[in-house]
């Protein structure tokens, strides 16, 4: 078989690092979209507990008065 030029080899290794710097790319954007979500969720939690405080404060005004 014949042996590879300079050229091709230059053109695989340039190759396998975009590959390679691609796949870390989707990790990370994947990461960032779960994160995203998380904190939504962390939002609707907070609001949530807000909601509760409110009406317990508002119930226990209303009791001591």
């Amino acid at each position: 078989m014949a042996r590879k030029s300079r050229l091709t080899r230059v053109a695989v290794k340039i190759g396998t690092a975009m590959g390679k710097a691609d796949r870390k790319v989707q990790k990370v954007a994947r990461a960032g979209t779960l994160a995203k979500k998380e904190l939504d969720d962390i939002a609707k939690q907070v609001d949530a507990l807000k909601r509760q405080l409110q009406k317990t404060a508002k119930r226990l005004k209303h009791a001591l008065t």
